[in-house]
């Protein structure tokens, strides 16, 4: 995930530059914006297809058999 922020943060570079210097009407502008919020669009879905586990979910991953992480069925 690191990485691909990395690459959204070149390309905001990127299309900052490019529409400074050839204007916010060109269409090099307007693709440059376009990369931006491609790779905004897939850090997002990563995010919601990857989400986050609290530390008891961690914890019962690596440890299923600790009491903590017993299940009980009614």
């Amino acid at each position: 995930m690191s990485n691909l922020q990395e690459k959204i943060e070149q390309e905001l570079k990127h299309a900052r530059e490019v529409c400074s210097t050839d204007g916010s009407n060109a269409a090099e502008c307007a693709t440059a914006w376009d990369i931006v919020e491609e790779l905004q669009a897939e850090a997002a879905h990563q995010r919601v297809s990857h989400p986050q586990q609290n530390s008891l979910e961690k914890y019962c991953a690596d440890n299923p058999d600790a009491a903590e992480c017993r299940l009980y069925e009614d």
